[in-house]
């Protein structure tokens, strides 16, 4: 199996000195969608960011494909094809979503190329492409768009941060068919922080962050009856966040 990303011993505190991440250990196969979840406060938002390159790890290294990139930053990082979903997506007042999905494929795109990208997130280009990115999207729309940047990016890794936050029932469930979708043609890996039982019923692996360490991992199918029988991991959350 390939390893395509390696965290060895990654700590991390705020800048007051409250530890988060103490001495975690993480291996992410290539070709392969990893979900990191547990109890809010974990560790796992933190996680994400590091291995972004949004914050620095205290101690510690991060390999991609073997090669140690512990000390770069998040731009250099998304160079070596690391990109990053934020919990709420950015929205860019007067940029199209032709221009944004341009800006991240790095290339003038037609409008058949365009299709085939929005077509994947399930939206029609025709409708989309000319609106600009502002707060006239919806939730639902605007976490699809940014999926859509992410595959015109043609990332070999790419973090989502909780994608299923800030959006409704039926925007989730096309939500859930665009990751069913990109993980039946996966060139890759990606790793999704979530709570949602239907987003880690379609995971190859999942991990459990809690106090600021991996508590366990496994297969979808093995950890979702360590879940279901230990319903303590996910500590106290709203009824919106709750697993089961």
């Amino acid at each position: 199996m390939i390893k395509l990303l390696r965290l060895k011993n990654i700590s991390w505190s705020t800048p007051e000195g409250v530890s988060v991440l103490q001495n975690l250990n993480l291996t992410v196969p290539d070709g392969k969608l990893i979900v990191i979840t547990g109890p809010n406060g974990g560790g796992k938002t933190t996680l994400a960011k590091i291995i972004a390159g949004i914050y620095q790890q205290n101690s510690g290294s991060i390999f991609l494909n073997d090669t140690d990139i512990s000390g770069l930053n998040i731009t250099e990082r998304a160079k070596l094809g690391i990109s990053f979903a934020f919990q709420q997506p950015v929205r860019f007042k007067g940029i199209t979503v032709r221009r944004l999905i341009e800006l991240a494929a790095g290339q003038k795109l037609s409008k058949n190329e365009l299709c085939d990208i929005m077509s994947k997130v399930g939206l029609c280009a025709e409708e989309y492409i000319n609106r600009e990115v502002n707060t006239t999207l919806s939730g639902g729309e605007i976490k699809r768009i940014e999926i859509a940047t992410v595959l015109a990016r043609h990332s070999v890794l790419t973090v989502f941060d909780e994608p299923e936050a800030g959006i409704d029932l039926w925007s989730f469930t096309n939500l859930i068919k665009t990751f069913e979708g990109i993980r039946s043609n996966l060139n890759g890996s990606i790793v999704i922080i979530s709570h949602q039982e239907r987003i880690l019923r379609i995971a190859d692996e999942i991990v459990v962050v809690a106090n600021g360490s991996i508590k366990t991992q496994g297969s979808a199918e093995k950890m979702m009856k360590v879940l279901s029988e230990d319903r303590s991991i996910f500590g106290r959350c709203s009824k919106q966040e709750a697993l089961f």
